[in-house]
């Protein structure tokens, strides 16, 4: 940001300057504020001195922004730097242990559940069982229980939590903070999540698709980082993407942007769209597909029928015949889909991710195709966060929350 002033510039629809007028003293205190705050995490510990160099702003204002900080309880003071030749730095560092926030990746069987501290570091976590009764309600209770007891595990008091993050695998709208549609949950359909969670926690929560969650999570501590333009495709037993433009989750304009598991397949018969149903893209390449596939090759016999999908590809990475010609056949349809995504969107990078796209075979086959372009021929890279990717992007969204609350 450049140097802050008390009077700002607009244009009328003409494109003529209007007359400066002063800002409200505190909206520009709350974006100065915001702002340092960012600067004092990524530079933590540093002086004032520091952060008016790295800010642009004045003294007067650093040290305003900051004692409002303080009284926020989201800076401390640590005392008196070492000196460099003048006087001694005030320094200062970010209080992760102002608070914790609560993530959650709900998955149609199981769920998983983490406390961290607001730089995101996980203090705790736990796995629950989502079978049986999968009402809305019920499903939030077990939350509740599941995230108040490892605030107990943790000796953390209960006021200490101060936003939830979820992932929940369906279609959502996170401006009105609903379940469109989530089939994995038996069929949940307008489900005002967001409502229900705040009911029962009494503090901010935000719901997001669990692949965009992941995406988030590969951004903010994945194989992401610093990547403006990329896309997380996630194959298991379901496909769906997560598209992050110039920084920004990208939702589409009725949140289903990235249901690629319903993109076309090549010489595959195009069935009609159905929300309730695995689309086209998902049946051929899918983590069941490809066990189905699998255990009709074997009914030739010369192999075990009941292998996983990433099973039959590290089989086929051995040289198995018959397990690498399904390898490959996968390796194609998965390289179609990425170089189609790649012209329409021209993203740098696909991360791979899910318990199918983890594969390093299906990696290494898919990227010797798409190597083949001229062009729309991305980075690709494996999740390096793994089965987590959901976890710590719902904790990244909590956190969000937090500032949001805390600095309105």
């Amino acid at each position: 940001m450049s140097r802050a002033k008390s009077t700002f510039r607009v244009l009328n629809p003409a494109g003529e300057p209007k007359h400066a007028r002063p800002s409200r003293p505190g909206l520009l205190r709350q974006l100065n504020a915001r702002q340092l705050l960012a600067l004092v995490r990524a530079n933590n510990p540093c002086s004032r001195a520091d952060l008016v160099r790295l800010s642009g702003l004045s003294a007067p204002t650093v040290s305003s922004a900051i004692d409002y900080l303080e009284r926020k309880k989201l800076v401390a003071r640590l005392g008196l730097g070492s000196s460099s030749g003048g006087r001694r730095p005030d320094m200062i560092a970010f209080n992760s242990s102002r608070g914790v926030v609560g993530g959650v990746d709900l998955g149609g069987s199981t769920g998983r559940l983490a406390i961290a501290d607001l730089d995101g570091k996980i203090q705790v976590r736990s796995v629950f069982s989502t079978r049986g009764n999968k009402r809305p309600e019920r499903i939030v209770a077990l939350i509740h229980s599941g995230l108040l007891n490892l605030l107990n595990l943790a000796h953390i008091p209960r006021e200490k939590l101060l936003a939830v993050g979820l992932g929940v695998p369906g279609i959502t709208d996170v401006q009105a903070g609903m379940v469109i549609s989530a089939p994995n949950l038996s069929g949940w359909q307008d489900v005002p999540l967001r409502d229900l969670l705040e009911s029962k926690f009494q503090v901010p929560a935000i719901i997001e698709n669990d692949v965009n969650a992941a995406a988030v999570g590969e951004s903010w501590a994945g194989s992401a980082q610093s990547v403006p333009d990329f896309v997380f495709l996630a194959i298991g037993t379901g496909i769906g993407a997560g598209i992050f433009i110039k920084n920004q989750l990208y939702h589409g304009s009725t949140w289903a942007a990235g249901e690629v598991g319903y993109f076309a397949v090549p010489g595959a018969y195009l069935p009609r769209i159905e929300i309730d149903k695995a689309g086209a893209l998902e049946s051929a390449i899918g983590g069941k597909a490809i066990e189905r596939n699998w255990r009709e090759m074997c009914k030739r016999g010369g192999a075990p029928a009941s292998l996983r999908a990433t099973d039959v590809f590290e089989l086929a990475a051995q040289g198995h015949l018959q397990a690498r010609q399904l390898l490959e056949s996968s390796a194609q349809v998965l390289a179609h889909t990425i170089t189609n995504i790649c012209l329409l969107l021209n993203t740098s990078l696909v991360v791979l991710g899910g318990s199918v796209g983890t594969s390093e075979p299906l990696l290494r086959a898919t990227r010797e195709i798409v190597e083949r372009n001229d062009f729309a021929r991305p980075q690709l890279a494996i999740s390096r966060l793994g089965r987590d990717a959901q976890l710590h992007g719902a904790t990244r969204l909590a956190l969000d929350c937090v500032e949001t609350a805390i600095l309105p």
